[in-house]
């Protein structure tokens, strides 16, 4: 099995370059407009109209061909083709993000990627993932040998899960070549090897994870499973116990619980975690609009006011902020009325389609904004209580 190298991954099809160059690169365009023209060209039907796809991992070239990314495939294709422009670009790793996939019908916790663009004294960001509803931690710009880590280790993640566990142990000890400090390669290195019947290896590669990132909560999670596995309940609740001080103190493990308690209806419990998660991150609207609906799905009106209207202020620009607008000390009386002929049993979280805020197509961050539409008429209680 050969795998690709650093050079592999980013290799621009001479085809491409040219289409690139003809379309992007026009005669006096400053850098600025080289980047708005690239991000055009990379998503405009008469361009590469490329699509999201976070099932695979591919090279440029086999972005390229596919017309298909995910978010590490399409950050090596902005920053291949950014460099090809001139432009100083560069992968960058996110750190942790809550995500919503909205075909699985899920959020979860994951590292991100992206690509970072340097225009003098500013910096910009392209990202594909709308996704992402919150970051933690800010970008940091990586190189080319550890972004290669990046892609080997999501190989070796996916011919995991497809049975393939001799290219995933290639793909993930060449991952750990590139970046031996990589702790989720070391983690999903010490599963693969536990499918393997290696289970001293499998704890050697786990324990190797918590000692480049101690607090890699999926090191501590598959630790755990491998002791129980192998009988050993003192160490198995040794990392349990080490575990859950982490999830307790962790605002994206609590918002998590908290769905998951929504989902089950039992608002006092998602209530009582999205609360631990604003007191542990503030400042993220989302995890008040959450918290607004578990009061309104309790019953508690005044309170999912309170909630609306912090959401609200918190909110980053003019077509979030829209989502939350109304008068909130008209909000007793209407949402009441709502409850009364819907009933709040009736109720429960979805992530389905939502119209979208005017004729573009909405990203999936809005979406979740306005999910609330598709558990109760949110948007039409909203329209009664404008000015």
């Amino acid at each position: 099995m050969v795998l690709p190298d650093t050079a592999a991954i980013f290799a621009v099809p001479p085809e491409l370059r040219a289409e690139v160059l003809r379309r992007v690169a026009v005669p006096g365009a400053t850098r600025e407009q080289k980047l708005h023209r690239l991000a055009e060209f990379i998503f405009s039907d008469d361009g590469l109209a490329l699509e999201y796809d976070n099932s695979t991992t591919r090279t440029v070239a086999e972005v390229w061909r596919d017309g298909r990314a995910n978010c590490l495939s399409f950050t090596l294709l902005f920053v291949a083709l950014a460099r090809e422009l001139g432009l100083d670009a560069y992968v960058q790793e996110v750190g942790e993000v809550l995500a919503w996939y909205q075909g699985d019908d899920v959020v979860f916790s994951a590292t991100h990627v992206n690509a970072g663009i340097r225009l003098g004294s500013t910096r910009q960001t392209a990202d594909l993932d709308a996704n992402i509803l919150i970051t933690r931690g800010r970008p940091r710009a990586i190189s080319d040998t550890r972004a290669l880590a990046h892609f080997l280790n999501n190989l070796g993640a996916e011919w995991m899960v497809e049975g393939d566990l001799e290219g995933a142990h290639a793909a993930l000890r060449a991952s750990l070549a590139a970046a031996p400090d990589f702790a989720a390669a070391w983690s999903n290195l010490g599963v693969l090897l536990g499918r393997m019947g290696d289970t001293a290896a499998a704890e050697h590669a786990l324990l190797e994870a918590l000692r480049r990132a101690r607090h890699h909560a999926p090191a501590l999670s598959n630790l755990v499973h491998l002791y129980r596995r192998l009988g050993d309940e003192r160490q198995a609740r040794h990392y349990a116990t080490l575990l859950d001080r982490l999830q307790r103190t962790d605002p994206f493990h609590q918002f998590m619980l908290a769905l998951e308690c929504e989902n089950n209806r039992d608002y006092d419990c998602a209530i009582r975690h999205y609360r631990r998660a604003i007191r542990l991150q503030e400042g993220e609207h989302p995890f008040h609009f959450a918290l607004a609906r578990a009061y309104f799905l309790s019953g508690d009106l005044e309170r999912a006011r309170r909630e609306l209207v912090r959401a609200h202020d918190l909110g980053p620009n003019e077509t979030v902020r829209n989502v939350y607008k109304g008068r909130s000390e008209q909000l007793r009386p209407i949402a009441r009325q709502c409850l009364t002929v819907i009933g709040v049993s009736a109720m429960q979280l979805s992530f389905g389609d939502a119209e979208g805020l005017g004729s573009r197509k909405r990203t999936r961050r809005e979406v979740f904004l306005a999910e609330m539409e598709q558990v109760v008429p949110w948007q039409a209680l909203l329209g009664l209580i404008e000015p």
